[in-house]
């Protein structure tokens, strides 16, 4: 008997010293699911999201992996569809071996995810997707907890980013969802807070081609920009309408959408014509902080040799790197997979230092958003159409 304790008790020692990277006290993996476009208007966001989950597991298994246990990615794509997104959190839902799901770039389809997220009890970490009530559920216990753009904290970057550059009427251009939604509701507040006023809100719907008439109306009215909250597709509609009816100068301030999928290829006019400011919360030469440098050098490393302004969706990277960090330090301090312990943990970090920045108290029980106003910044494009940082902030 003494024999077979002191071999456990032997075992169990060498599992806690063995080389990480080599073996594994379990060596069935936890997973981490994600739910992104991979396939459709967004694939840039989908593709920088899964990267930057990648990168953040390789290190994570480098260092020993999760409790014990290696951790792989499964990724999943939802296409912008919201019924293929619930689809994709069933099929989740359904592995005892899931940690959680790293889902978004679509407001919309994240929204519509809300109930099966819940139902089947499993963490949703959100790195793109920026509507307001994705966090501001209803749920309690709330399941989801968030990494990017909040909608209520972009309208008073936005807003303010237009007084500051002189600019006191505007023209909302909105994609007509959920996300869009969200968005007029926060404008309209940040722009009674600052004396901006409202001149025209223009809707513009999913695959819609033709926006004549509302760039006719735009320039008819004399503002003096434009606050655009759209992706890529109907963005490249509205600019391209604008260059055709000569208003391309026209300064347009625009959410992050539109840097969510190569825009200045798809335009018909070269981007240096156009005067456009979009807000991001991370770029590589904005934040200089060691593990900022670190992700680089591990994306270069694993992805090739790219200049780090010309890295895709780098904001979608970034948070998802980080919400990895974040998940796998909280099933640590957790010492359990368990959902409800999990999310204990997660409102309980403190002080985790991040690529996108070091998170003081990253969540709360009631706050489930890590990034606010004073995170957030605006970027331009360059002549080569990358985006680079701006002095007007």
């Amino acid at each position: 008997m003494y024999s077979k304790f002191f071999h456990f008790l032997c075992l169990l020692f060498v599992c806690f010293l063995v080389t990480p990277t080599k073996s594994f006290c379990n060596p069935v993996p936890l997973v981490i699911g994600i739910d992104a476009d991979l396939s459709a208007v967004a694939v840039e966001g989908g593709v920088a999201i899964t990267r930057g989950v990648e990168l953040a597991v390789d290190e994570i298994n480098a260092q020993g992996g999760i409790l014990g246990r290696p951790v792989k990615v499964e990724t999943r794509d939802h296409r912008g569809n919201p019924s293929r997104g619930i689809h994709n959190i069933e099929q989740f839902s359904a592995n005892p071996d899931l940690l959680a799901v790293v889902g978004g770039v679509h407001t919309p389809v994240v929204l519509a995810e809300i109930d099966a997220i819940h139902k089947n009890n499993i963490l949703m970490l959100v790195p793109w997707a920026a509507g307001t009530p994705i966090i501001d559920n209803g749920y309690t216990p709330n399941n989801v907890f968030r990494v990017s753009v909040r909608d209520s904290e972009a309208a008073i970057v936005l807003i303010e980013h237009a007084k500051k550059s002189g600019f006191n009427k505007v023209a909302l251009v909105l994609e007509r969802t959920g996300w869009g939604r969200s968005n007029l509701v926060s404008l309209e507040e940040a722009a009674a807070s600052n004396n901006v006023h409202i001149e025209a809100v223009h809707w513009i719907n999913w695959q819609q081609k033709d926006f004549s008439g509302a760039v006719t109306s735009i320039k008819e009215s004399n503002v003096d920009a434009i606050i655009l909250v759209s992706n890529v597709p109907e963005g490249v509609v509205v600019f391209d309408e604008m260059a055709q009816q000569g208003i391309a100068g026209l300064p347009v301030i625009s959410h992050w959408g539109i840097a969510s999928g190569q825009l200045p290829s798809k335009l018909a006019t070269p981007i240096s014509q156009y005067n456009i400011a979009v807000l991001q919360t991370f770029h590589f030469h904005h934040q200089k902080n060691d593990k900022a440098k670190g992700l680089l050098e591990a994306y270069h490393k694993k992805y090739g040799l790219v200049e780090a302004s010309a890295i895709g969706g780098v904001t979608g990277l970034a948070h998802a790197y980080d919400l990895t960090h974040l998940i796998a330090t909280a099933a640590r301090k957790a010492a359990s997979i368990e959902v409800d312990k999990l999310r204990e943990a997660l409102e309980s970090l403190t002080n985790i230092k991040g690529a996108v920045k070091s998170y003081r108290f990253p969540f709360t029980h009631e706050r489930h958003d890590a990034l606010w106003a004073k995170d957030y910044f605006m970027t331009k494009f360059n002549e080569q159409g990358h985006l680079e940082t701006t002095d007007i902030e």
